[in-house]
């Protein structure tokens, strides 16, 4: 049974009953809630990705021929992967690395053929269930770091940092950073009752992204927050929509300094965040040092096409790469190593081409885009190819392009025929 499914006023043809796409809408919903909750595994995030992709596919799934380059890609960079770990399958740990970056893989087409169809309303309900999933995420984090649960605070906290429902700190800061941003644009854009819910949750979402103390994530935040309200501003469509969000801006920044202000006079925070805020980390400095091993590792590199194979740096060195994109090449040889980059910064240079494209999503896309190029320049000093959001931004980034370029379309076809 067909039905036409109407999008923000661009009509999709979607094979599914009405009764069908309310169900697809919920598990994205669910999918992106699910997100937020990763410090078990299986954790409920890939079985709720696994129950959508299973329905989606009995449903109606599309795989668009603009996202053809995607799949070649990803294929390519896990054949390199996988070739590298063939001598070290035998260790289970290897073996559960490749299976996850498959897994990761299957993911992203996911939502990359999710959200080019439906486009609208399928975002919406991604950065609906984000959103629940950071509050959930961000509460038990607060709770955990003040102990405000029994036992909680062994549980919800890692050396004396908030981490909530995920297994590192750095991780629920980095994951908190796009439904921040969801928040932020409520908070600047909508009306007084939305944006001032909107307010409480970024308020207590920033709160524990400082929690955490993750460097990364307090400069991600900052920058990426910045970034899309000036997107915002050059995308607005009318001089009042501007000033509101300049406005709103510098009340969201002076808040923020004034909550920072507060937590700073408590001195465990204030010991910590100096501790944390600090250049000079013992980890970063030295000639085997974070910087130091990147240097050491590329030089590796250029000497071994097939790699060393996945979670074997630590063998040559104090720590792991802490770099995506090194880790690329020492994992999965010169074939992963150049595709990861390749796929991360082509999604980068199509997704600028896109931002000022009139789509009815293109509030929802700005956001996602700011996060995503955070968390891609976030990966020059952290290891970020296994994180479950980053995946999800980059099918997402995809889905949302291909569905630009069938509005664009489709939009031309209306008006040569009006």
């Amino acid at each position: 049974m067909a039905y036409a499914a109407t999008a923000g006023g661009m009509t999709i043809a979607a094979p599914a009953a009405p009764g069908v796409l309310a169900l697809q809408r919920a598990l994205v919903w669910l999918v992106g809630a699910s997100g937020a909750i990763v410090f078990i595994e299986p954790s409920p995030y890939e079985i709720a990705t696994l129950l959508a992709t299973v329905a989606f596919f009995a449903t109606g799934l599309r795989l668009k021929l603009v996202l053809m380059p995607l799949v070649l890609a990803l294929v390519l960079l896990n054949v390199g992967y996988t070739i590298s770990a063939i001598p070290l399958l035998d260790q289970s740990e290897v073996a559960s690395w490749i299976a996850t970056s498959w897994y990761m893989a299957v993911t992203v087409m996911f939502f990359a053929m999710v959200t080019s169809e439906d486009t609208a309303a399928r975002l919406d309900m991604l950065r609906r269930g984000l959103v629940v999933g950071a509050m959930i995420a961000s509460l038990s984090a607060i709770a955990g770091y003040f102990n405000l649960v029994p036992g909680g605070h062994d549980l919800l906290t890692l050396y004396e940092r908030a981490r909530g429902t995920f297994k590192d700190p750095n991780v629920l800061g980095a994951f908190l950073i796009l439904p921040a941003l969801f928040a932020l644009q409520s908070v600047v854009s909508d009306r007084f009752a939305k944006a001032f819910r909107n307010v409480i949750a970024f308020g207590i979402m920033s709160l524990a992204i400082l929690l955490a103390f993750s460097r990364a994530a307090w400069g991600g935040l900052v920058l990426t927050s910045a970034f899309m309200l000036a997107l915002m501003v050059l995308t607005s469509r009318t001089n009042a929509q501007r000033s509101r969000i300049i406005i709103m801006a510098i009340v969201a920044m002076v808040l923020g300094l004034a909550l920072i202000a507060v937590l700073l006079s408590f001195d465990s925070i204030a010991e910590m965040f100096k501790q944390r805020a600090s250049f000079d980390q013992s980890y970063d400095e030295g000639r085997f040092g974070r910087f130091g091993r990147h240097i050491l590792g590329a030089e590796m590199a250029l000497d071994l096409p097939f790699g060393i194979g996945p979670l074997q740096f630590h063998r040559f060195f104090p720590e792991d790469t802490h770099n995506s994109y090194l880790n690329a090449f020492m994992s999965g040889g010169w074939l992963s190593g150049v595709c990861y980059p390749a796929l991360v910064f082509t999604t980068v240079i199509i997704g600028f081409r896109h931002i000022f494209v009139r789509v009815p999503w293109q509030r929802a896309y700005l956001a996602v885009f700011a996060a995503f190029v955070g968390t891609v320049g976030e990966s020059f000093v952290i290891d970020t190819d296994h994180w479950r959001h980053f995946w999800m931004m980059l099918g997402a980034m995809w889905g949302m392009i291909a569905a630009a370029q069938a509005y664009k379309i489709k939009s031309g076809e209306d008006a040569s025929s009006a």
